[in-house]
């Protein structure tokens, strides 16, 4: 059992580092906060999903916007970005008090150990408004495809973000 909870502390300690490598520090402390190493890990995971989609959306990538220069930060109590209403904001590190909203994310988990995630730009703020008082789902279809031998739906759903 002692082997195990070392193993457990050795894997926080490496998630964690991995963080402060390449998060912002509220992005680690939200992360610091997880006592299980497992869900910590796959916190990380998601986070970096979402990072990563809105650098290709702003078309920069990873060297044009590094990841610990800006946070990802839910506006809500719900730190899930499959709720009904995450209200992710991005809060760029050299300039905090401006927070970018003008972004919608949607994330999905693909068979229990993938995730992938999706960021696009609003059209203009009089439609930033429109649909943020009508709510419209992002559709989001995942299939699952064998070239040639089988394709399936695993599963569709409608993310509001």
């Amino acid at each position: 059992m002692g082997n195990l909870r070392r193993k457990e502390k050795d894997d926080e300690k490496q998630i964690l580092s991995f963080a402060r490598r390449y998060f912002s520090r509220e992005e680690v402390e939200r992360l610091s906060a997880i006592s299980d190493p497992e869900v910590q890990r796959q916190e990380v995971i998601k986070l970096w999903t979402l990072k990563e989609a809105y650098v290709k959306a702003l078309g920069t990538g990873f060297s044009g916007a590094p990841f610990n220069t800006f946070t990802i930060r839910f506006e809500s109590a719900n730190p899930n970005p499959n709720a009904k209403d995450p209200a992710l904001v991005i809060v760029p590190l050299e300039s905090p008090t401006n927070l970018t909203t003008n972004w919608r994310f949607a994330q999905v988990e693909l068979a229990g150990t993938h995730y992938a995630a999706i960021c696009r730009e609003n059209a203009g703020i009089s439609k930033v408004m429109t649909r943020i008082s009508r709510r419209e789902p992002m559709k989001l279809i995942v299939r699952k495809t064998v070239p040639l031998v089988e394709e399936h739906c695993d599963s569709e759903i409608d993310l509001i973000v």
